[in-house]
C-alpha cells in the first residue's frame, strides 16, 4: 500500500516560519518569534518548521532557535516541530531539545548548491546524512531529507528525473523514509512536478514525499494542483509567501503562500485539519512580524 493511500484525500500542511524568517537581515526579536510560533501551534498544522541549528555566521536570524523552542507552549497542540541541521554538530545540538521531533537536512542534487548551502560536496553530504541519521535514531528523532534543487538549478549543473531518482534511492538505502522535494528557486512546472512526484511515489510506495515549492505570485495554483494530482499529500508553505532560500541566489523566489493552499484545498473539499479562525489570527500576527522588518 502506498503511504499516501493511507492518508486518503486528506492533506497535511506544514507551516515554515524558519524558511520565512531566515533571509531577513534585521533581527526579529526572540519574544516576537515565540509569540508568532505559539499562534501557529493552535492552527492545526501537521508540522511547524521552527528553526535551525546551523552556524549563526551563515544564518544569523536563527541564532536564537534553542531559546525559541524552549519557550513554546506545546501543551495544546498536535503539531510536530522540525529544525534544520547541516552537520553532526548541528544534529547534536538539536537532539538536546525534547521538543524537536524531526531533523531536516538539505541534500542538494546540485553540486554547486550543496557547496554553497552546507560547505560540502555531495559525497561529503552523503556521509553527513549517515552521521545525522545515526544521531537521530539514537535520540528517537526522525530525519527528513530536503532534496534541494529537485526540479533544476541556476548553475548549469546536470539535472533530470533520473538524477533525482538515483539520489533518493541511495538515501532510502540508508534508512531514510521521509523526503521533501524542494523547488528551491521556483523553476518547477506542472509537468516536472507531475512527473517527479508520480514516478517517485510509484517507485517508492513506502516513502513519504512532501512538496516544498517556491513560486511567483501567478504560478502557485498550477503547482499545488499538479503535486496533489500526482499523489502528494504533504505540502510546505509560509503565510503570505514570505521568505525563500538566501543561499540559492540573491533574488529570492517566495515560499508557497499558505493562505492560498488553505483556500484551494477548502474549495476543492479536501480536508486539511486547519482551524480557519486561528489561522486568520496567525495571518494578522504575521504582518507585525514581517512588515516591520521588510
Amino acid at each position: 500500500m502506498h503511504i499516501q493511500d493511507k492518508l486518503d484525500n486528506k492533506v497535511d500542511l506544514i507551516e515554515c516560519p524558519r524558511d520565512a524568517m531566515q533571509g531577513i537581515k534585521d533581527f526579529i526579536a526572540t519574544e516576537d518569534k515565540i509569540k508568532y510560533i505559539n499562534s501557529l501551534l493552535k492552527v492545526g498544522f501537521q508540522r511547524i518548521d521552527v528553526g535551525s541549528f546551523v552556524s549563526p555566521k551563515a544564518i544569523p536570524q536563527m541564532r536564537d532557535s534553542g531559546e525559541v523552542i524552549r519557550s513554546l507552549n506545546l501543551e495544546e497542540t498536535n503539531s510536530k516541530l522540525s529544525v534544520i541541521v547541516a552537520n553532526r554538530r548541528g544534529a547534536h545540538d538539536a537532539v538536546e531539545y525534547d521538543e524537536v521531533d524531526i531533523l531536516g537536512y538539505p541534500f542538494s542534487i546540485s553540486e554547486t548548491f550543496q557547496k554553497r548551502n552546507t560547505n560540502s560536496s555531495i559525497e561529503e553530504s552523503l556521509q553527513r546524512v549517515a552521521d545525522i541519521q545515526a544521531i537521530a535514531l539514537k535520540n528517537k528523532k526522525d530525519l527528513l531529507i530536503y532534496i534541494s534543487m529537485a526540479f533544476g538549478n541556476p548553475y548549469g549543473d546536470p539535472w533530470n528525473v533520473e538524477i533525482a531518482y538515483n539520489f533518493v534511492k541511495k538515501l532510502i538505502s540508508m534508512g531514510i523514509n521521509k523526503f521533501s522535494l524542494s523547488d528551491t528557486i521556483g523553476v518547477s512546472s506542472p509537468e516536472s512536478i507531475d512527473y517527479l512526484f508520480k514516478n517517485l511515489i510509484s517507485y517508492f510506495p513506502e516513502v513519504l514525499f512532501n512538496a516544498h515549492l517556491h513560486t511567483t505570485p501567478n504560478k502557485w495554483e498550477e503547482k499545488v494542483a499538479a503535486a496533489y494530482k500526482a499523489g502528494c499529500r504533504s505540502f510546505d508553505g509560509a503565510i503570505k509567501g514570505y521568505g525563500g532560500c538566501p543561499m540559492a541566489k540573491d533574488k529570492l523566489t517566495g515560499n508557497m503562500p499558505m493562505e492560498h493552499m488553505v483556500s484551494y484545498f477548502n474549495t476543492e473539499g479536501i480536508p486539511t485539519n486547519i482551524d480557519l479562525e486561528k489561522f486568520n489570527h496567525s495571518m494578522q500576527a504575521s504582518s507585525s512580524i514581517f512588515l516591520s522588518v521588510s
